[in-house]
């Protein structure tokens, strides 16, 4: 039973060298953590026991019985460390085909199991913010209240996974798979290399399926129209089609690469970056008027209140700051291509958010490792980070317009059209 005492007790817990007691909300976590993972293991066992309950030897005695628990064993969480009794099956039945004993092996908690995948996931994560690896055991040992399965061997056998992992996942074959949307970005992590910090090339799709999908990570030489037209012409090679629709930032040398790899992919600009560049070149006391005022173009029902609400914004912001209203009229074509695209789309479309959300921990400046740290290193922290992202990426809305999309459907103000053949000509 788990009793609350009072930290007011008797004594002073800080006197002398005495380290802090712990935190009580933690201590309870952790006691709540490890009597689910009991009951868990507790009711795997029975399932497990209960399913084979009429198999029995010559002798009428039961083949698959319950035999004590394992030997206890600290298991990393995110709840912090706690001590696991797992139960043990005997199980004395054979396969009949290689004659070899059956085991019981749990499905919840291995054996070789001593930290939990979140656990594993937090790793990039921090050696993105600039920790090195060999700093991950004493940083997550005091977290977590144990550095159990996180030795120095265990770090490193990690890593070189991961970047065995990455290698495999940047030469695998895209000829099976149909990317209809690509969003692209590069981010800048903090990682101090020899001359420049880390930049990753990010590639994002939209599978005919409504599907988000990492197309490729690579590191690229500040963004450059050559570095974007390299991984370009790789996934080409690996069997890529061209996308209908790319979008990304207006500053990336991406679109150079974009024209001269895939020419017939079209463009959208992304509004998220747009808003930032039109407001830097504007006064701080002129920003909220030119936010609602921007939010009224790319917020438009249709192309055509859009096209108005430029207009409006032109006359307003145009005599004194010109700069900025040519930001936004300059690549006006660019940033209104959603409006052709279906309008379950639109809110995918505008920005490059799947890879702003998933890097956002990491793009900001932080606090950079001692000394250089490794781009193979840090491109398959990346990768692993935006694996485990991928997990939890939801579809696009309406997945199956995506298909009608590839197939050449015409969409006007964000409506199918069923006929285009049909509509009148203009006079």
């Amino acid at each position: 039973m788990l009793t609350v005492v009072s930290a007011s007790g008797d004594g002073d817990h800080h006197a002398g060298n005495a380290a802090p007691p712990a935190s009580l909300i933690d201590e309870i976590v952790r006691e709540g953590a490890r009597r689910m993972l009991a009951e868990a293991l507790q009711a795997e066992v029975d399932a497990y026991v209960a399913r084979f309950i009429d198999e029995r030897d010559q002798q009428g005695r039961r083949l698959v019985v319950r035999n004590g628990s394992h030997q206890p064993r600290e298991v990393l969480t995110s709840a912090g460390a706690i001590e696991v009794k797992v139960p043990r099956v005997n199980d004395r039945r054979t396969d009949p085909v290689t004659g070899e004993r059956q085991r019981f092996s749990s499905a919840i908690l291995p054996p070789w199991a001593r930290k939990t995948p979140r656990v594993s996931e937090v790793l990039p994560l921090l050696y993105l913010h600039g920790l090195s690896s060999g700093d991950f055991v004493p940083a997550l040992g005091q977290f977590l209240g144990s550095s159990a399965g996180l030795s120095g061997p265990v770090i490193t056998r990690l890593t070189e996974q991961w970047k065995a992992d990455q290698r495999a996942f940047a030469d695998r074959d895209l000829s099976e798979v149909d990317y209809v949307y690509l969003w692209a970005d590069g981010v800048h992590v903090n990682i101090r290399l020899e001359e420049h910090r880390l930049c990753l090339l990010v590639m994002i799709g939209v599978r005919a399926d409504g599907r988000k999908e990492l197309i490729a990570l690579a590191d690229g030489y500040r963004e450059s129209t050559e570095s974007w037209a390299d991984l370009l012409r790789d996934c080409r090679r690996r069997g890529m089609r061209a996308p209908i629709l790319a979008v990304g930032d207006g500053a990336l040398g991406f679109w150079g690469a974009l024209r001269e790899v895939f020419p017939q992919a079209k463009q959208q600009r992304c509004w998220f970056h747009k808003i930032a560049n039109v407001l830097a070149a504007l006064p701080k006391s002129a920003h909220p008027g030119a936010k609602k005022a921007l939010a009224e173009i790319w917020n438009a029902e249709d192309k055509d209140h859009a096209v108005a609400a430029v207009k409006a914004f032109e006359a307003a912001y145009g005599a004194k700051f010109s700069k900025a209203v040519a930001k936004v009229v300059d690549d006006l074509d660019e940033l209104l291509a959603f409006y052709d695209f279906p309008a379950e789309h639109w809110i995918h479309l505008r920005t490059t958010n799947p890879i702003e959300s998933t890097f956002a921990t990491v793009r900001h400046p932080t606090k950079v490792t001692k000394g250089p740290g490794s781009r193979a290193a840090g491109l398959a922290m990346a990768f692993k980070l935006i694996e485990s992202a991928q997990t939890r990426w939801r579809a696009v809305n309406a997945p199956h317009l995506v298909a009608l999309v590839r197939a050449g459907a015409t969409f006007t103000n964000g409506k199918l059209v069923e006929r285009p053949d049909d509509r009148p000509e203009a006079a």
